[in-house]
């Protein structure tokens, strides 16, 4: 079945994420961690290599301990995390202008309902028919009630919809796991140089939004 619906992440797909890092290492400080800026980018830069999970629960566990409430830091990087118009993927309004004229859109995003403002200001709210917002759900990925969610309020088949997002464990193994196809997007919270078994778990792989429409009219 060819592509009906394309799903995209927020984070590191629309908008650059080096404010949320910079969040959560704000976060982890408040909190009493105690390391330089170069162990958290080193560590920072693991996350993203193993694809292994919330990037919050590990740098929790390795800097505040193995009983170090999540929610805790949650809540302290949540006060430093936003998206401003600098943030904006150049890339992102040009490719999704194109796909609004063959595609319905949709987003599925780990976000604060507050991003929506971002959405707004940006220019980029109007494209997208479905937001399947974690906090206005109450879903997170990889959870795929959430993907589920987003498919059924469009009313068409898994197989008619792709997911874009930069993460192998948060976008692209729960999206094929309900019957999408995934594309990943080499950045964000993606690995600087992701293995070949890493790029053979999605359909596609790509560095830019400015390969997605030719990546979908191949399906």
């Amino acid at each position: 079945m060819s592509i009906e619906v394309v799903f995209l992440d927020v984070g590191g797909i629309l908008y650059r994420d080096d404010g949320y890092a910079r969040a959560l290492r704000r976060g982890l400080r408040e909190l009493g961690a105690r390391f330089t800026d170069l162990e958290f980018e080193e560590a920072y830069a693991e996350c993203r290599r193993t694809q292994a999970g919330s990037f919050r629960e590990q740098l929790a566990r390795r800097y505040l301990g193995s009983d170090a409430r999540v929610g805790d830091l949650e809540r302290h990087a949540a006060v430093w995390w936003h998206y401003g118009p600098q943030d904006l993927e150049p890339d992102a309004i040009p490719t999704l202008e194109l796909l609004a004229r063959r595609y319905r859109l949709g987003l599925v995003a780990n976000q604060p309902s507050a991003v929506r403002e971002a959405l707004e200001r940006d220019g980029l709210a109007r494209f997208f028919e479905v937001r399947a917002v974690s906090e206005d759900l109450g879903l997170e990925k990889p959870d795929p009630r959430i993907f589920r969610h987003a498919i059924e309020a469009f009313g068409v088949r898994p197989d008619a919809c792709a997911m874009v997002g930069d993460r192998l464990d948060h976008d692209v193994r729960p999206a094929r796991a309900v019957g999408m196809r995934a594309v990943w997007v080499l950045r964000g919270e993606a690995p600087d140089e992701p293995t070949p078994e890493q790029l053979s778990e999605a359909d596609a792989a790509i560095h830019g939004l400015g390969e997605l429409p030719e990546v979908l009219a191949r399906w």
